[in-house]
């Protein structure tokens, strides 16, 4: 199959983040094993969704592995032009959720797999394709803690998130958390017998936006933008009617942060206060939503080293979006970015992706696995 063939039936699966995956899994894993390729599907705690494992060469030795997510955001935009889980083809551009997100570079790896399995590599080309991603990168822990009795560790790791196929060494770190406020409803005539649970979050947050701008002053690394870790605060809801007493609010917030700082760190002192207001009998909770480290690659590693020769182009030294490659660093595994794409196009209506940026990826795979052959 093409890539473009394979693009269409990836695209065609509403993988949306956070519901069931089977259907893709399925399809990949046949799809692989017709190619002679040994799967292995790693199903996650939820239950209704899965990893995928997949290794063309010998197992026992260290080889590279291909890293990308399944899952896509929602595409419930009114400006799409067309059905987002159809493939729409027009000149050079390939239209749909997930083109550039990363379904893309799933197809070009996809694409390779047949000519690397008749190549006979001497070292193991392998395939990790994991799920709820765009969560957190709920799923990839699970798959790398299964990692060890699945292959050799690799040798590195290519995380294929749109880069415009220049490989990036660095990214922030993320950690997010959703807070709750509980309180006592009543009348809004009498807030004296009442415990209001939005007052009480927005003195929450209000410390939380003061603490977030202080971050500016450092640790600094000019390799971002901004070059300082940030927090923001990303959702509330609470309330029911102005005339009463809410006893209910929920904030999300994220931290991210700079290389050498953890992101749940950041999210310390905000937890502290609001766990300052059981003393003004209020009930609290704090819910982890998600967290991945920053991504830290040596410039001059073997691995960046090798993604510069099959690309052509000198690295990027950082950006400031998050990816699992930051995990597979922490597991051990030299990790770098490079994929298909520009990540200015995802998650927005009529996100796309260029015949010519698959051709590249494509033919960057094929060519580590005519290394890994010779």
């Amino acid at each position: 199959m093409s890539v473009e063939d394979i693009l269409a039936r990836l695209i065609a699966f509403p993988t949306v983040v956070g519901t069931p995956n089977g259907a893709i899994v399925d399809w990949i894993g046949d799809y692989c094993r017709s190619a002679g390729a040994e799967v292995t599907v790693l199903p996650g705690p939820e239950g209704d969704r899965s990893n995928l494992f997949v290794t063309i060469g010998p197992r026992e030795r260290r080889g590279y592995a291909f890293s990308g997510h399944m899952d896509v955001v929602p595409a419930g935009e009114p400006e799409w032009s067309s059905d987002p889980f159809v493939l729409r083809r027009e000149g050079d551009r390939r239209y749909g959720r997930g083109t550039t997100d990363m379904k893309g570079f799933l197809a070009c790896a996809l694409a390779a797999l047949p000519g690397l399995a008749a190549i006979k590599l001497r070292q193991p080309v392998h395939l990790a394709f994991s799920y709820d991603e765009e969560a957190g990168c709920r799923g990839v822990p699970h798959l790398l803690a299964a990692l060890p009795g699945l292959c050799e560790k690799p040798l590195g790791a290519i995380i294929g998130e749109p880069s415009r196929m220049q490989p990036v060494l660095a990214h922030k770190g993320k950690s997010a958390a959703r807070l709750e406020v509980i309180g006592r409803s009543g009348h809004s005539s009498r807030p004296d017998l009442g415990l209001n649970a939005i007052q009480a979050m927005a003195g929450v947050i209000t410390y939380a936006v003061d603490y977030g701008q202080s971050l500016c002053v450092g640790p600094l690394d000019g390799n971002f933008e901004p070059p300082y870790s940030s927090l923001q605060v990303g959702v509330i809801a609470g309330g029911q009617s102005v005339n009463i007493i809410p006893d209910r609010c929920t904030a999300d917030i994220e931290a991210r942060a700079v290389p050498g700082v953890s992101p749940s760190s950041l999210l310390e002192p905000v937890k502290a206060r609001l766990f300052a207001l059981r003393d003004s009998g209020f009930e609290v909770a704090w819910q982890e939503l998600s967290s991945y480290p920053a991504l830290a690659l040596v410039n001059g590693s073997e691995l960046a080293a090798t993604l510069m020769q099959l690309t052509g182009q000198e690295p990027l030294t950082a950006v400031s979006f998050g990816t699992e490659a930051g995990l597979y660093q922490q597991a051990g595994i030299d990790a770098v970015i490079c994929g298909p794409g520009e990540i200015g196009r995802a998650h927005r209506p009529n996100e796309y992706i260029e015949i010519g940026e698959l051709a590249a990826c494509r033919q960057m795979i094929e060519n580590l696995g005519v290394r890994l052959a010779a």
